[in-house]
This record gives structure tokens, sequence and C-alpha cells, in this order.
């Protein structure tokens, strides 16, 4: 089980008393469960964006993320639009999750309740962004998308 005295202490506020708060589900998890606070359904190609009935106030130099829940995308589909969802530091309402259907043919309800996403906590850097005439040169240089092989043309395969 998690040592409390080495977790990072973060203060929530539970906007739904009958709902359970977020919690890792197994020792080491990364992400803790988002539940949603009400009752819905995703028809295929459909999104929305679903109130969990939480509240938190990260420390500063924190940020949390929401990600797709595995077992969601991989069975049915189901995936965060913005992943990952981004609540600063400064946030203090209700974290909401947008939720994507991406079956072609399959709705899928959810009770309140139910587990719809993980939230990650991270600490994260600010930047001093400092203007240049030019960058020092790397590796990579100015390859981007695709920069790095894929698929060959004629047939498809992986490189």
């Amino acid at each position: 089980m998690l040592d409390t005295a080495e977790a990072l202490s973060v203060q929530i506020k539970m906007l739904d008393d009958g709902l359970e708060p977020p919690a890792y589900a197994h020792p080491g998890d990364a992400g803790a469960d988002l539940r949603t606070r009400v009752d819905f359904e995703l028809q295929p190609g459909e999104r929305a964006l679903i109130p969990t009935g939480v509240a938190l106030a990260l420390p500063d130099g924190y940020a949390a993320f929401v990600h797709p829940r595995s077992g969601l995308a991989a069975k049915h589909g189901i995936t965060v639009v913005n992943a990952p969802g981004t609540i600063d530091s400064g946030y203090r309402g209700e974290v909401a999750v947008t939720l994507l259907n991406t079956d072609s043919s399959a709705a899928l309800s959810f009770r309140r309740g139910d587990r719809i996403a993980q939230l990650v906590i991270q600490k994260v850097e600010q930047a001093a962004f400092v203007a240049v005439d030019e960058l020092p040169d790397s590796v990579r240089g100015e390859g981007g998308f695709g920069s790095t092989g894929g698929f060959t043309p004629t047939t498809g395969a992986p490189r």
C-alpha cells in the first residue's frame, strides 16, 4: 500500500458525497480512477463532457493529467478527446472528462459511480522562453512527423 508519509498531499473537495474519491486500484499505479457523477450513454462517434464530482487543489509546480482507461479504450473504443486533459495547479472547479466513443456501431452506457478515466499527477516545470536568432544543432534537426520511418509506401509493411 502507498506510504502516505511519502505521498504528495493533494486536497480534494467531493462535490457529490455519494461518490468514491479518486483512488489507485493497485499499489504502484500511476493513475487514480475518476468516476462519473451522472448516468449517460455515448452513441457511436458521440463525445460528451462528463462531470466527476471532484475538485482539487494541486500544489504549485504540479499538474494533473486525465488519461483514458485502457480497458474502456481496448474493449469499447472509449477515449478522452484531448488526452491527456490538463488540470493546472490554479484550477479549483469540478474536474470533467471529455469522453469520445470511437466505436462505429455500438453505444455504451455508464452509470453514476462508474470509472471513466485516470488522473495522473506529475511535477511540471515552468519555462523561461528565450528568443534567439538561431537554435543549436541537434541530431534530429527539423525532422518532424514521420521523420524516423514507419511504413514502406508500396507494401504498407512496417520498416
